[in-house]
């Protein structure tokens, strides 16, 4: 593709790095971008700024956060015992719209991919299993996606704290195998968290 500009090719050869970005969608995009006015694309940048520098990981769950301590985990009304325990923040936004969670959460980071070389010590796995250890958790709620890696994330985590007296449960699979959490709708979504099954009894099936 030849560019009549250096510029332009520098923004599209930018904007072609996001997910699902290809390089015609990207210099439709660079071009929309410059027929808009100059104040619609400087709110653009000041966001990407803004959400690169001051952007936080909540220290208690590791969703991401404007604050130390996100909105969730601040409030005293949420059911600090149970833990849904999650790939991402679009797994908590996910859950979230169902309406129907009354705990908290925790956010891994991912899943447990020796394919492409993820294992425990790269998630947050450790912050979990402390938390358990130092007691006041009843529920650990395992809502990650049906898939191999998924599976394998939560037997680990199960491993590290099945000797521990609390409930270890997994969302029903209203979820379909192999589908991602944050693509179900809410009514299945929220359907699989209320009948949520022991974790046990997933490792039988």
């Amino acid at each position: 593709m030849d560019f009549p500009s250096k510029l332009l090719e520098n923004a599209v050869n930018e904007m072609a790095q996001l997910p699902g970005i290809g390089k015609r969608t990207a210099l439709r995009l660079v071009l929309h971008l410059l027929r808009q006015p100059i104040e619609q694309t400087t709110s653009l940048t000041t966001a990407l700024d803004l959400l690169r520098t001051e952007i936080k990981y909540c220290r208690s769950c590791y969703a991401l956060s404007d604050t130390h301590l996100c909105e969730i985990c601040e409030k005293p009304s949420r059911d600090h015992s149970i833990i849904c325990v999650v790939e991402d923040v679009r797994d908590v936004m996910a859950l979230e719209n169902t309406q129907l969670y009354k705990g908290i959460y925790h956010v891994l980071g991912g899943k447990i991919s020796p394919i492409d070389g993820i294992g425990p010590s790269q998630l947050n796995i450790q912050p979990l299993i402390e938390k358990v250890k130092n007691g006041g958790v009843n529920e650990i709620i395992f809502a990650l996606s049906s898939t191999m890696e998924g599976d394998t994330t939560n037997f680990y985590i199960y491993k590290q704290i099945k000797d521990y007296e609390i409930i270890t449960s997994t969302i029903a699979r209203g979820i379909a195998v192999g589908d991602e959490l944050q693509y179900a709708d809410e009514v299945t979504l929220g359907r699989s968290l209320i009948h949520r099954v022991p974790f046990e009894t997933s490792l039988k099936v």
